[in-house]
């Protein structure tokens, strides 16, 4: 039986491990790609401790859930699959799930960079169908992903992006990639609640990378701000650091044109999203984090590993 090297969850309590498995066997509709490079975000890490919704139900099981891999006729694409698992020298993908990139693409900038942009790209495109000219406002703008949903916005054609987050260094960065405002969060929750007020009280789309108590706080700073209470407000929840709960009164809902949605694995029709558009854009530099290149053999110490801001490791065969 020919094998390959993979990264190998045995235990939610406990990394993965660098080991030997069976290679894999194309089946109908599907076509063995070799791996360049995976991105290890806060999801693949939450997926291989059994704490995501996408967590495999029974183990031994392959981490990872992206990858920049090369295909047999030697193009290249990114593939999301985590039902499959794609932390191995080589794996089997159904090819519709083949997302084209350019050929002087670079694969570690890719894995580094297309999981941070994706969640707003694909909650903008897929999720709430986003029209050029509309505001945007981003909660937890300092983390990666937040980060790159400023830009992201910006370059989709948003008119106006509000970014808001708690590390005020990153949040001040902000401005250079975009943001035409900036709301502070702080543990003085009044002043918060008027900087949200002041800051984005008509904006249109809500990217929510925190959600739970700070997500309630701003929703009713804002619902309570607007002028125009029939404008509709699309709320995305992208993340949950925050907490991963709100309580919502119903007079907010019936007051308000309040749509609140979710986006993310199983939740938006990834047609719809204009992927390859997407792996243009990183490949031309639209998002720009920077790949900490880890060999699979080191796996166990890359998850240790805490990445630093503006930084994403990212495994290579």
């Amino acid at each position: 039986m020919s094998m390959i090297n993979a990264a190998l969850i045995d235990s939610f309590d406990n990394p993965p491990h660098f080991r030997s498995v069976p290679a894999p066997v194309a089946h109908a509709g599907q076509e063995v790609v070799q791996v360049l490079a995976v991105g290890i975000s806060h999801a693949t890490r939450g997926i291989a401790a059994g704490k995501h919704y996408m967590s495999p139900k029974s183990l031994p099981a392959l981490a990872g859930i992206d990858a920049v891999v090369v295909r047999p006729n030697g193009k290249l694409a990114f593939v999301m699959a985590p039902g499959v698992g794609t932390l191995a020298e080589r794996i089997a993908v159904d090819r519709r799930t083949l997302i084209p990139l350019p050929c002087d693409a670079v694969p570690a900038v890719i894995a580094a960079s297309m999981n941070a942009a994706l969640s707003s790209w694909v909650a903008l495109k897929a999720r709430v169908h986003f029209k050029p000219g509309q505001s945007v406002l981003v909660i937890g703008a300092t983390g990666n992903a937040g980060a790159s949903a400023v830009t992201v916005a910006k370059h989709l054609g948003a008119s106006r992006v509000t970014a808001a987050g708690r590390n005020r260094e990153r949040l001040d960065a902000q401005l250079a990639k975009g943001a035409d405002e900036l709301v502070p969060l702080t543990a003085d929750e009044g002043a918060t609640a008027a900087a949200y007020a002041k800051a984005a009280a008509e904006v249109d789309v809500v990217l929510d990378y925190v959600w739970g108590p700070p997500a309630e706080l701003a929703m009713q700073a804002i619902l309570a701000a607007r002028t125009d209470h029939t404008r509709i407000l699309d709320w995305v929840q992208v993340g949950g650091t925050g907490g991963m709960s709100i309580t919502l009164g119903g007079h907010s809902l019936r007051h308000n044109a309040l749509r609140i949605s979710g986006s993310g694995f199983g939740s938006v029709v990834i047609g719809d999203a204009d992927l390859p558009g997407l792996g243009a854009a990183l490949s031309s530099g639209l998002v720009s984090v920077k790949p900490r290149i880890v060999p699979m053999v080191d796996v166990e110490a890359a998850w240790a590993h805490v990445d630093a801001p503006g930084e994403r490791t990212v495994i290579v065969p």
